[in-house]
């Protein structure tokens, strides 16, 4: 039936091509139509997609705080967001284009703004008016990789300010209602991480407001306690897949101008590792990828050929996250270190003696690194 279906259909294309077009030229005319077609539908498909998931943002939003729907001003645009970034542009000397050298500020976030965003945005709110006024409608409908990422944000947003809000007895708000509609607060995570991960590998300086403002809303998110629990339940698969991404953009970068966006993706890192459970599975995935490392550079140095030194020069903003999380680690009398002494841990530690005995004399500042996170796994503290 197939081949005969084929046939017939290629009779009718050979009846019905006009003149001048051969047999071939009219089919693939054909076959473009119906892709562009196609390619119409699945834009279609997609905006559809994105009001449905609107709707059910503001449906969620209204079943945990219908007062908070009601109260907030629907005349502020759901652009407000980008309309920020022609307005108040940043202007901290860091984020002019990047020499490919200067890293040397020590301040999380400093160099992306963040730090300073991070903090304002925890301040406490004295009324509701404040908070109502200055949070913009949903819109998903976007045309732009910007507009995509914020209106995930701001949803998430509108969540951290109930929170806010019920926190200090202004608002009533049932959280419980997020258990009961896990797929809207999973997919808002999942389109922010996406987002994220889109910037992260075509970094732009200087930094967005609106990639500042999304930071600011992830971290935000998994350092709520009541928040959290529900985020992290529902999305800790995504957010494992975030983190690998991230890892992995560090090290495969290979531009010329890529330390400062090296730079900010371990800033990121580094303050996704606040939360306890995500700084545990981020320590075991950092683990593997500096034994691996180590390995392979044990191996290319043994049998004398060649190494990667791009690879070289980017595994050190792992490591320094790696030593930083682990001395968080033991700095908190009330987490135990038991949590990642599982099989990375014991990998990691095999033969390690003997490769940075091997190591230390052609690469010291890798052997430093390794002895030093050796000395953090093992006794719990530096020496």
């Amino acid at each position: 039936y197939l081949k005969i279906s084929k046939l017939a259909l290629a009779f009718a294309i050979i009846h019905s091509k006009p003149p001048g077009k051969s047999s071939k030229e009219y089919t693939e005319y054909l076959a473009k139509s119906v892709s562009e077609q196609d390619f119409g539908w699945k834009w279609k498909v997609e905006v559809l997609e994105a009001e449905v998931l609107r709707l059910r943002q503001e449906l969620l939003l209204n079943r945990i705080s219908p007062r908070f729907c009601l109260e907030r001003k629907p005349d502020t645009s759901a652009e407000t967001l980008l309309g920020q970034e022609s307005i108040n542009p940043m202007n901290n000397s860091s984020q002019l284009e990047d020499s490919g050298c200067d890293v040397s500020n020590d301040s999380a976030f400093d160099s992306l703004g963040i730090a300073s965003d991070f903090h304002q945005s925890e301040h406490n709110v004295n009324t509701s008016k404040h908070w109502l006024e200055r949070v913009p409608p949903l819109n998903l409908c976007c045309t732009s990789k910007e507009q995509s990422l914020t209106a995930p944000v701001q949803f998430l947003q509108h969540l951290l300010e109930i929170r806010k809000l019920s926190e200090g007895g202004i608002l009533q708000a049932d959280f419980s209602e997020l258990e009961n509609d896990s797929f809207t607060i999973c997919n808002s995570v999942s389109q922010l991480l996406d987002g994220l991960t889109v910037f992260y590998n075509s970094p732009k300086f200087p930094v967005p407001n609106f990639l500042t403002e999304a930071v600011c809303v992830l971290i935000s998110l998994i350092t709520d306690t009541k928040l959290s629990n529900h985020v992290l339940k529902k999305c800790f698969k995504k957010m494992q897949e975030f983190k690998k991404n991230l890892i992995q953009i560090i090290l495969r970068n290979s531009s010329v101008n890529r330390f400062q966006a090296l730079h900010s993706v371990s800033q990121t890192l580094g303050l996704l590792g606040r939360n306890n459970i995500l700084r545990n599975s981020l320590i075991s995935l950092l683990l593997l990828e500096v034994r691996q490392f180590a390995e392979q550079l044990l191996q290319a140095h043994q049998v004398q050929s060649v190494y990667d030194i791009t690879q070289y020069e980017n595994i050190f903003p792992l490591c320094m996250i790696l030593e930083q999380l682990l001395q968080n680690e033991t700095q908190e009398s009330n987490i135990s270190s038991s949590d990642y002494e599982g099989e990375e841990k014991i990998k990691f530690l095999k033969n390690l003696d003997q490769i940075i005995l091997h190591l230390s004399d052609e690469f010291p500042l890798f052997s430093l690194y390794l002895w030093r996170v050796n000395v953090l796994l093992n006794s719990g503290q530096m020496q």
